[in-house]
């Protein structure tokens, strides 16, 4: 039988890369697909606890965003927010919704969120981490993670300091961005820190950041000796990363059946009009600006109706005149 690659306290983790949760991608439907080309767990989008509560139970859209299926397990709930005691409160009525773990998003750079505590915000507080993790240790059955950044700047690098807080209070796993807030996505992961955090914690450890080739996972891994490898810009149109395939390395026929599937589990998670709306995104990635595609590719970022969107996909299809076994240029 398999050994797991590493174990989130009893939760074995059979693989090494994971789908980074990501707001407004990592949704059902790209999980999904994910997890079937090899992504090892599944992380929700991250949910504001304030949107979970309320007179009538919180936001309709914020409780879709932790729907999922058995396949996905381990399925791990990201939750963020300010108040110590809103979010042990929301965890623990989570707990009841059936996921494997929950993890605190400490990560999210985004100004109205950071610079209200919340995400990022929480690392300019490791005390009050430390009373989190400590009190969600104690007051939940499944295992607490956390993902976060180095810092708030340049000034504030005190990722030691929250890695050992997050740990040393009950934190079964810690994912780490390799950048501070103030760098969002500018600049060069920074994975000597990465290394530094793996070898100051007995906690699995996560690598993530400037993941965007096969050569990159085993380059952080080398480089950082991390448990596992978060991957998230990088798997936007090449969620065949996780299956340790390069883009350039995919038939042109697995990108479009690949490309048909995903819209098809759009249409069905969120409807006809809205599921190809929030489509077009991904669209937009698995199909790179060249002035070959441009017009096909501006046709589905405009299309309206699900049907004709599927007849432009097919029609590319058959307008290819080299056998869809062959490894094609043509960006689908």
């Amino acid at each position: 039988m398999q050994s797991p690659t590493f174990c989130v306290r009893e939760i074995p983790i059979y693989g090494d890369l994971i789908l980074s949760p990501m707001d407004g991608f990592s949704d059902l439907p790209f999980r999904s697909l994910c997890r079937e080309l090899g992504s090892a767990m599944s992380y929700t989008e991250f949910v504001n606890v304030d949107e979970l509560q309320g007179k009538k139970g919180g936001s309709q859209r914020a409780h879709k965003k932790l729907v999922y299926t058995h396949s996905e397990r381990p399925i791990v709930f990201q939750i963020y927010g300010h108040d110590v005691d809103r979010l042990v409160e929301t965890a623990v009525r989570l707990q009841e919704r059936g996921p494997d773990i929950i993890d605190i998003n400490m990560g999210c750079y985004v100004k109205k969120i950071s610079e209200r505590g919340a995400g990022a915000g929480m690392l300019r507080y490791p005390d009050r981490i430390a009373s989190l993790f400590s009190r969600l240790s104690q007051e939940l059955d499944i295992p607490t993670t956390g993902k976060i950044r180095l810092g708030w700047d340049a000034d504030e690098r005190n990722y030691l300091d929250i890695a050992h807080a997050i740990a040393d209070s009950g934190s079964s796993l810690l994912a780490v961005h390799g950048r501070t807030r103030a760098q969002a996505y500018k600049g060069a992961a920074d994975w000597d820190a990465i290394a530094e955090i793996k070898a100051a914690l007995s906690i699995p450890v996560i690598g993530n950041g400037d993941v965007t080739s096969v050569a990159d996972i085993d380059k952080i891994k080398a480089h950082t000796g991390c448990d596992g490898v978060m991957i998230g810009r990088g798997a936007i149109g090449n969620p065949w990363i996780f299956s340790r395939k390069d883009r350039e390395d995919v038939l042109t026929s697995e990108k479009v059946n690949l490309v048909r599937k995903h819209l098809a589990a759009n249409l069905e998670f969120y409807g006809a009009q809205l599921g190809l709306i929030l489509f077009r995104k991904h669209i937009a990635r698995y199909i790179p600006e060249n002035p070959r595609d441009r017009e096909w590719r501006l046709s589905l970022l405009t299309c309206e109706r699900a049907d004709e969107f599927v007849a432009l996909v097919e029609r590319q299809r058959a307008s290819v005149s080299q056998p869809l076994t062959q490894n094609l240029p043509l960006a689908v």
